[in-house]
């Protein structure tokens, strides 16, 4: 078995997180060191390392994250004023953590490209 990943610990409760939201496939809390000042991951249980990754099996599972992160966006208060989905893949477009995540970023007018 493989060694459990840092989001795996934390939707496992292992590491304590500011969890907002959880279901059967989905676990969202509020990122440690947030770049905005909404800044949640939202992060399937099922373990994908990179979007890279996925395959044709994993299109339904990425629709309904899609779709769970409108409604943690929504839950946030972020519907009405607007909000950015981002998906980093690999080392060098910044992702941390492999283990797929979706981070909802609001709260703030957010510029073009990103800094």
């Amino acid at each position: 078995m493989s060694e459990k990943t840092l989001f795996t610990k934390i939707i496992e409760g292992e590491i304590p997180a500011d969890k907002v939201y959880e279901d059967d496939e989905f676990c969202a809390f509020r990122d440690i060191n947030p770049a905005a000042p909404c800044h949640v991951l939202i992060v399937p249980k099922k373990v994908i390392p990179k979007i890279s990754d996925a395959d044709a099996s994993d299109a339904e599972l990425l629709g309904r994250l899609l779709l769970a992160a409108n409604k943690v966006a929504a839950q946030l208060g972020l519907a009405e004023e607007g909000y950015r989905f981002v998906i980093n893949c690999g080392e060098n477009a910044g992702q941390e953590v492999m283990h797929l995540h979706l981070h909802i970023l609001g709260g703030r007018r957010l510029s073009w490209p990103p800094g």
